[in-house]
């Protein structure tokens, strides 16, 4: 079973582009139900940017094994338009982290995150593809909502959860 930490790092920098564009390839294979060409998974990345989650208004979580080897991230960065919440954006597990606890550790990690960023709330869409995602969130309180931004990127799903105070 792999072993793992969860840190805050630099959404900058190219590795970062090629592991997120590695998170749409495979999510776009489960939505599409084929392989996503070079030229969607370039329009993925103009369309839905990741280079807000960083602070003051978010934060981009890192999980990595004992040698540092990249297994999994999650991002969250806090909705102006939406008072009081904090949308959590690319949680991903990679194959090799998978079955170790990874995806709930992300998605504690992300909401002290948000937490600290003064969110009361998280928000999340998702696709209905992706069941074990939704059986994730669901299992840890959160439930089904309306949009809650007038783009909705594809997603077919809404959750929201209230976030209780941080408990340390």
């Amino acid at each position: 079973m792999a072993t793992w930490t969860i840190n805050a790092e630099p959404v900058d920098g190219h590795w970062v582009d090629d592991a997120i564009r590695d998170y749409f390839a495979e999510v776009g294979v489960r939505i599409l139900g084929r392989p996503a060409t070079d030229e969607e998974l370039r329009t993925a990345l103009v369309a839905d940017p990741h280079h807000d989650l960083r602070p003051p208004q978010g934060e981009f979580l890192v999980a990595r094994d004992e040698v540092g080897a990249l297994l999994g991230y999650a991002g969250v960065r806090l909705l102006p338009a939406v008072p009081g919440a904090a949308e959590l954006k690319r949680m991903y597990v990679r194959p090799e982290g998978r079955g170790s606890g990874l995806g709930r550790g992300l998605l504690l990690a992300a909401e002290a995150a948000a937490r600290k960023l003064g969110a009361s709330r998280m928000v999340l869409e998702t696709n209905k593809q992706l069941s074990e995602a939704r059986a994730l969130y669901e299992a840890h309180g959160y439930r089904e909502t309306r949009s809650y931004k007038a783009s909705h990127d594809g997603a077919d799903h809404w959750y929201a959860k209230t976030l209780a105070a941080d408990p340390g």
